[in-house]
């Protein structure tokens, strides 16, 4: 009787022991949900970019041959890999748009705009053309491609021609890239291959940049600064010349993979809050007090605009 009695113990015992295991296991494998939640929560949230991409759109709509290697246009080619980039908010604008597509409105709510053209340069209005100055030296990116280096707004804010000479026989291009350690530069190899390119040569009529980051070499023989940048008041510029029209540059993923780049290094990032760039500003009050003065000024004649606050 007492070994039947100690067997049903025994029994009873492990399955309390089962139980409690179980339940154990039970309660940790519910957890991992809530850590995986945690982490996800930790993350950094994505920066969004908000990008414009203007193009001509005469090509693609003109000429049969272009229209086949971009079907929705140099644009929607652009605008298809930067959509899917995390956290950029894209949108494109065109030459026959009302307002080129570029309305106070758009480059208000523009971080980074990104311009081709070739065939139209002088269609752009010259209101436009101030509207982009003024919002590029308020802090707006500008990410400039092929020959958009003559398109007037280039043009006004290097303060040079941007000729340049060049020769359309489908050449091989390599971009070397001579500044490795730069944010624009990053998951790109020694150089860039591409097979079939208009050659741009030097002279580049450009001023000095700021950062040079691609240098170029065609099988003809001619180099190329082919990638540069250069600050204008709070707004930085990116120019890079792979891209044109008759040739499928834009499809190429390490071509887009520096465009993307490049939006992301101009959109602003710096201090809004200081004064002195994009105006002239009057300090009525001085931080510390002044000493008395014995001189006596006449009537202040600066503009009127300088008289701003």
């Amino acid at each position: 009787m007492k070994m039947l009695l100690f067997f049903f113990l025994s029994i009873f015992l492990m399955g309390a022991v089962m139980m409690a295991c179980g339940g154990k296991s039970g309660n940790q494998q519910s957890k991992a949900p809530e850590e995986s939640h945690s982490a996800t929560h930790g993350e950094t949230p994505q920066e969004v970019i908000r990008v414009t991409i203007f193009n001509e759109y005469i090509h693609e709509r003109e000429n049969e041959f272009v229209r086949k290697i971009y079907p929705q246009g140099i644009h929607g080619a652009i605008a298809s890999y930067m959509k899917n980039e995390p956290g950029f908010i894209v949108r494109t604008a065109t030459l026959d748009e009302p307002e080129h597509g570029l309305t106070e409105e758009v480059l208000n709510s523009t971080d980074v705009l990104m311009w081709w053209g070739h065939a139209a340069h002088d269609k752009v209005k010259d209101e436009i053309v101030d509207r982009i100055q003024k919002r590029v030296l308020d802090g707006m990116g500008l990410v400039v491609m092929h020959s958009g280096h003559y398109s007037k707004i280039f043009k006004r804010l290097m303060g040079t021609s941007c000729g340049l000479c060049w020769r359309e026989a489908a050449e091989r291009e390599r971009l070397w890239v001579v500044n490795p350690y730069h944010p624009i530069t990053q998951g790109i190899g020694p150089y860039i291959e591409i097979p079939n390119d208009e050659m741009y040569g030097e002279r580049f009529d450009i001023p000095e940049p700021e950062e040079l980051l691609f240098i170029s070499w065609f099988e003809g023989g001619e180099v190329f600064r082919s990638g540069a940048t250069w600050h204008r008041g709070k707004g930085k510029i990116f120019y890079f010349s792979p891209g044109h029209e008759t040739y499928p540059i834009f499809h190429n993923m390490e071509v887009l993979k520096v465009l993307a780049n490049g939006v992301r290094w101009a959109k602003f990032h710096g201090n809004d809050q200081t004064t002195g760039i994009g105006g002239c500003y009057q300090v009525k009050e001085p931080l510390e007090k002044l000493s008395e003065k014995d001189y006596k000024t006449g009537v202040l004649e600066h503009p009127e605009e300088f008289m701003q606050k």
